[in-house]
């Protein structure tokens, strides 16, 4: 049995569906909720929840919230750092998480297909092409309304967008918004263009079974979690 923990913002209602209801009894979620996190703000939620779920005896605890993971350059190693001496164990970002997904798949370009609205979108597209030395090809945004309306979201708009999206040069395509149902549909998509689609949950899952040193491969999820290659 491995237990992993995961701080989601306050509003995000998608986390224990996708995890509660497609993973296998060994691999079990405790999730912990946060106010959303912005530079500069107070974080002391951060350091109280991520206590808890030490006190659980977690093995590694990922943070998803994109938004403010893109906020500044060092963020995600500060946030990291600061969720890691507070557990006692291994941190990750679902941002990271994403980079190293898709290096892992041996892509470099990729494309950005998500709800979050444009200015997040270019600061993501900075953000991989920085940090990852990804190339990004095209981005789309096909909601731009607030994280709150993500779960009302059918698969199919997520699907229509990759769809307009995708051109030969594209290697990946990147879904990220942690409030949006992705993980059972992902197969799906992937077959619609023939190419791997990666997702919030499910290059944090993929990244925290890594540190975990978890040898399962979880199909029905997309490639990511069906070949499990090593980060």
């Amino acid at each position: 049995m491995h237990h992993f923990g995961f701080l989601v913002p306050s509003t995000n209602t998608i986390v224990e569906i996708e995890y509660g209801r497609l993973l296998p009894p060994n691999l079990q979620v405790h999730v912990a909720r946060i106010p959303f996190l912005s530079r500069g703000s107070d974080d002391s939620d951060v350091d109280y929840q991520t206590r808890l779920l030490g006190s659980a005896k977690v093995e590694v605890v990922a943070l998803a919230q994109t938004g403010v993971t893109l906020s500044a350059d060092d963020y995600d190693e500060q946030i990291t750092k600061r969720i890691s001496e507070a557990a006692g164990v291994p941190a990750i970002t679902s941002a990271r998480a994403i980079g190293l997904a898709v290096r892992a798949l041996g892509a470099r370009r990729i494309a950005l297909v998500s709800p979050y609205p444009i200015p997040v979108l270019e600061r993501a597209t900075r953000h991989y092409t920085d940090k990852y030395g990804l190339e990004v090809v095209a981005f789309e945004s096909f909601s731009g309304a607030e994280s709150t309306i993500y779960p009302m979201l059918g698969p199919d708009e997520a699907r229509d967008a990759i769809a307009r999206t995708d051109r030969p040069e594209i290697e990946v395509f990147v879904v990220p918004a942690g409030n949006l149902p992705t993980m059972s549909f992902i197969p799906h998509w992937e077959r619609a263009v023939g190419k791997p689609v990666i997702s919030t949950n499910q290059a944090a899952l993929w990244a925290m079974i890594q540190i975990m040193g978890v040898e399962e491969k979880l199909p029905g999820m997309g490639r990511l979690l069906e070949e499990m290659p090593a980060m």
